[in-house]
């Protein structure tokens, strides 16, 4: 997405207006596409006690969401506290969205005090969007208070546990999971957002691990940071619910950012031989047709499987 310095969305550009560039090196754009493709989008709510009192705002915010998307865009619904309930698989018929909002599923607090937050979202990932091409979102409501991953002050907790055998989840896989299917996600945290995690700092640190000593030392719950640091490897924004006060203006925000996107195809000047994460750039073009000081917002990477 293009950002005017007045925060409005700029519309309208074409191919030759943005460079790409792989691991430093720029690649040529092979295809274009100015949000024409449909859309789909994946509500992933959290069911749990802790924040169950802002699910009386979902039904209202879905609806602004969806009246903000194209007809065309899909949405499906995912609930979750201790496990993770498919309440509405992808469809275009807004009167079925509003039924999944009103499920019992939703508004029914499960026997438990768990949020397996980010084995929701890979599940999701997993199960909804694989095979499916197109622009691809999650967005995701949340405390981000996560019961089962074990995610600490230590990076190295977000990696996979060395061992041989089945092994547990690790947030290094959601992130792949994520990466790999280009889908962008939006995160509506239900906490304060913290003093010094100001727009300005994120963008500061955009291209570095943000679960970091200094981070502790600012005050900033880890919980919340690794929110803040998988919207920051797959894609996407943070967003604090008690900042904005109204869950339908933000959805409307998101909304209104999928539907503003532009997206670039390419073919990787390296192959895709080499699995791992590859670091994006896209900057601007001289000369695009876009207000000055405008500013780009990508992907920051994305990830090739390993061959089986």
């Amino acid at each position: 997405t293009v950002t005017a310095p007045n925060g409005v969305q700029v519309r309208g550009l074409t191919q030759g207006d943005f460079r790409l560039f792989e691991d430093g090196v720029e690649q040529k754009i092979a295809s274009f596409d100015a949000a024409a493709t449909p859309a789909r989008i994946a509500l992933v709510i959290d069911a749990s006690p802790s924040i169950y009192r802002e699910l009386g705002q979902m039904r209202e915010a879905a609806r602004s969401l969806a009246a903000n998307l194209s007809p065309a865009d899909e949405i499906a619904v995912v609930s979750f506290s201790a496990e993770a309930h498919l309440l509405l698989p992808f469809s275009r018929d807004r009167k079925l969205l509003d039924r999944a909002l009103r499920s019992s599923n939703l508004a029914r607090v499960e026997d438990s005090s768990q949020s397996n937050i980010y084995q929701s979202v890979f599940l999701t990932a997993r199960e909804l969007f694989s095979g499916r091409t197109g622009r691809k979102a999650i967005v995701l409501l949340t405390d981000g208070q996560d019961s089962s991953l074990g995610l600490t002050w230590d990076p190295a907790s977000a990696s996979p546990s060395p061992g041989a055998g089945a092994r547990r989840l690790a947030f290094d896989d959601v992130a792949r999971e994520l990466g790999a299917d280009g889908i962008n996600l939006f995160v509506v945290s239900t906490e304060m957002r913290p003093r010094a995690m100001t727009p300005e700092w994120l963008e500061a640190h955009r291209g570095e691990m943000l679960v970091t000593k200094q981070a502790r030392r600012l005050d900033i719950p880890h919980y919340t940071l690794y929110l803040a640091e998988l919207a920051r490897r797959v894609g996407g924004s943070l967003y604090f619910l008690r900042e904005v006060g109204n869950l339908s203006d933000i959805y409307r925000r998101i909304a209104l950012t999928i539907s503003a996107q532009y997206t670039l195809g390419y073919y990787p000047a390296s192959g895709t031989s080499r699995p791992g994460w590859r670091s994006l750039e896209v900057e601007l073009a001289g000369g695009a047709k876009a207000p000055p000081g405008s500013r780009v917002s990508h992907r920051a990477a994305y990830y090739v499987s390993a061959l089986p």
